[in-house]
C-alpha cells in the first residue's frame, strides 16, 4: 500500500498570511538551539522557534550529565574508545575524535556562561556512567543536569539583543523553492505566517513520544524528522532508537527516567526474586552499555513473567544517596517509595533517536540553506548506540558548529525582503471526524509492540500494516491544530522507522532482531539512507 505524503500538511497563500524575515531562523529552544544562536555574529537577526515554553525540552530533563575528559587520569582516546564500543562498530571515528576533543572547551564554556556544576573541595565532581572507562561526567544539582544547564542557557541567550525568541510556535513545515530551505510555515495562535530565514537550523529534538513507554516529555513527537522528510533533506538510521534501561514503572503514573548515575554509584539491578541478574547477561554487569542493559532487563521480566525488575540501593549509604539523587528521590517518595530502603520499579522506554537528518560536521544537511544540530540529527557520533552523556555534549558541539556555518552563510546573503512563490492549494478531506487521541494512543502502542526493544520480521511487518491504514485516512486531512500535526508527523517518521527496522536484517546496537540474532559487519556495517520526501 503506497500512501500519497503532503509536502505541506496545510494550505497557504502567501497573500493571505503575516510575512516575518530573519537571517538565521532556529526551529527548536533546547540546548542545540540556544547553543546555535550563540554562535551566530551579533550583527545577523536571530529568530528562535519553540513550540512549547522554552523550559520544556529533552534537554531540560537530562539527569545524568556531560562527558567530557576533565581528569588528569583519562584522555581523549579513553573517551573515544568508549565511545566507538558503545556505537556498535558504526561511528564515524573522525567525528567521535572533533566531538571529544572539544568536550572540554563546550564544558567551560557553560561554566562561563552562569552553569553551576556539583563540586568536591573545588573541582569539578565527575560521575561514571554505563559503558565509560573512567569518571568524566559532570553533573548539576545530583540529577538535574538538563535543568540546571538550561536554566543558565536561558538566562545568557535572553541578554543577546540580536536574538528574538518566539514560544507557543509550532512549526508546520519548511519553505523550499529552487533547490533550498527558505524558511518555514508557523503557526502562533492559531495565526499561521511565513517566516523567511536565510539559513535555518532544524534543533527539534527527539520522537520519544512515538512510544507507549518513554521518558520524553510530550513535545517530543519527531517534528524535525517530518519536516526535514517533507522539505527533501536525506534521514539514515531510523531504526536506531535508544531505549533507557531505568524508567520507574508505577501502573497508570508518567513514567520517569531513573538516570544511568545510579548504577554508576553502585546500584544493583535485582529481579521480582531479589536475583542479582546482570552477570548473567554481561561481564560489565550494571555498567555495561543501555542496549545491553535493556535487552537484558526484558529478558528478564521474561523468564520471572513479572513486569519489571528492581533497582536496589539499600546497600549504600543513605546520605549519600539522598545527597546524590534528590529529584529522584523525591520523584519516587510521591509513591510512598524510599529510595535508601525500597527498591525502584524499573522497566525500559524509549528515550534518545540516534537516527534523524543526515548532517556533516558543520551540521549541514543535503538540502541547501537548511542545518541541523541536536537529537534530530544523524551525526555519526552515536553509531548504532549512543554512549551515556554524549548527548547533551553534541548538543553543544554542533549547535556551535551549525550556528558558526549558518552565521557565515547568512553573512554572504544580501537581504530579500519578497516573499518566494510558494503556495499550497487546499485539499478536501474525508468526511468522517477523527478521535486524534485514540489514533495516537494506537500508533504508540503498536510502535511499542512491534519496534520496541525486542524486533521481528512478522512483528514489524504488523506495524506497517497497521502505520498505513492510519496513514491512508489521517494524512489526507488539513489540520488546524497543533495535536494534528504532530499526528500526522509522528505517523510519517514511525513508517519510516519501521521500514529501516525490516530492512535492516542483524542485529547491532539497539536493534535487536531476533530473527537475525547476530551483527552481521559483512553485509551491514553501513547506514541505511532514507530517501527525501521529493527523491
Amino acid at each position: 500500500m503506497t500512501i500519497a505524503i503532503p509536502r505541506y500538511l496545510a494550505a497557504f497563500n502567501p497573500k493571505d498570511l503575516p510575512h516575518r524575515f530573519t537571517d538565521v531562523l532556529i526551529i527548536g529552544g533546547g540546548l542545540a538551539g540556544l547553543r546555535a544562536a550563540n554562535s551566530v555574529d551579533p550583527s545577523l537577526s536571530v529568530m528562535v522557534i519553540t513550540k512549547d515554553q522554552i523550559r520544556q525540552s529533552n534537554s531540560q530533563y537530562a539527569q545524568g550529565g556531560i562527558a567530557g575528559v576533565l581528569d588528569p587520569e583519562d584522555d581523549f582516546q579513553n573517551h573515544v574508545s568508549d565511545t566507538l564500543t558503545a556505537g556498535g562498530n558504526l561511528c564515524d571515528p573522525s567525528i567521535v575524535d572533533m566531538v571529544v576533543r572539544e568536550a572540554p572547551q563546550r564544558i567551560r564554556e557553560l561554566i562561563q556562561w552562569g552553569t553551576r556544576f556539583d563540586e568536591h573541595s573545588g573541582d569539578l565532581l565527575l560521575g561514571r556512567e554505563g559503558g565509560h572507562s573512567h569518571h568524566r561526567v559532570v553533573h548539576a544539582m545530583g540529577d538535574a543536569t538538563g535543568k540546571e544547564v538550561m536554566r543558565a542557557m536561558i538566562d545568557w541567550t535572553r541578554r543577546l539583543r540580536h536574538v528574538e525568541i518566539q514560544e507557543s510556535t509550532f512549526t508546520i513545515d519548511l519553505l523550499t523553492f529552487d533547490g533550498a530551505c527558505r524558511g518555514a510555515l508557523i503557526s502562533q495562535n492559531g495565526q499561521m505566517s511565513l517566516v523567511w530565514a536565510k539559513q535555518t537550523i532544524i534543533c527539534t529534538g527527539g520522537a520519544g513520544q512515538l512510544y507507549r513507554e518513554s521518558t520524553n516529555p510530550a513535545v517530543a513527537t519527531a517534528d524535525g524528522h517530518a519536516i526535514a522528510f517533507r522539505a527533501g533533506a536525506e534521514l539514515r538510521d531510523m531504526e536506531f532508537m535508544q531505549f533507557h534501561p531505568t524508567v520507574l514503572y508505577i501502573a497508570g503514573s508518567s513514567r520517569s527516567l531513573i538516570t544511568e548515575a545510579m548504577r554508576g554509584e553502585g546500584a544493583y539491578l535485582v529481579d521480582s526474586t531479589d536475583k542479582r541478574f546482570m552477570l548473567d547477561y554481561d561481564e560489565r554487569a550494571e555498567l555495561a552499555p543501555r542496549d545491553v542493559v535493556s535487552q537484558a532487563i526484558v529478558s528478564q521480566m521474561e523468564a520471572t513473567r513479572h513486569p519489571c525488575v528492581y533497582l536496589d540501593m539499600t546497600h549504600l549509604d543513605p546520605n549519600f544517596v539522598r545527597t546524590r539523587f534528590p529529584g529522584i528521590a523525591k520523584a519516587c517518595q510521591k509513591f510512598g517509595i524510599d529510595i535508601t530502603t525500597d527498591r525502584i520499579p524499573v522497566r525500559p522506554g524509549a528515550h534518545y533517536m540516534i537516527g534523524g537528518v543526515t548532517v556533516n560536521e558543520d551540521g549541514q544537511t543535503t538540502l541547501p540553506g537548511l542545518w541541523a544540530a541536536g537529537e534530530v540529527t544523524s551525526s555519526g557520533l552515536h553509531g548504532a548506540n549512543r554512549l551515556a552523556s554524549n548527548s547533551l555534549l553534541e548538543s553543544l558541539v554542533y549547535g556551535s558548529h551549525a550556528g558558526q556555518k549558518a552565521s557565515l552563510a547568512a553573512a554572504e546573503q544580501k537581504d530579500h525582503f519578497l516573499a518566494f512563490p510558494i503556495e499550497n492549494g487546499n485539499v478536501d478531506p474525508p468526511e468522517e471526524t477523527l478521535d486524534l487521541t485514540d489514533v495516537r494512543n494506537s500508533l504508540k502502542s503498536l510502535m511499542w509492540r512491534g519496534v520496541g526493544v525486542r524486533r521481528s520480521e512478522s512483528g514489524l511487518h504488523n506495524s506497517l500494516s497497521n502505520i498505513d491504514r492510519l496513514q491512508q485516512y489521517v494524512l489526507p486531512y488539513q489540520f488546524q491544530s497543533k495535536q494534528g500535526w504532530e499526528l500526522q508527523n509522528m505517523l510519517i517518521v514511525g513508517r519510516l522507522m519501521v521500514s529501516a527496522a525490516l530492512e535492516r536484517e542483524e542485529s547491532r546496537g539497539v536493534h535487536l532482531r531476533v530473527d537475525f540474532p547476530e551483527t552481521d559487519d559483512a553485509n551491514w556495517r553501513r547506514h541505511i539512507i532514507t530517501g527525501s520526501l521529493s527523491s
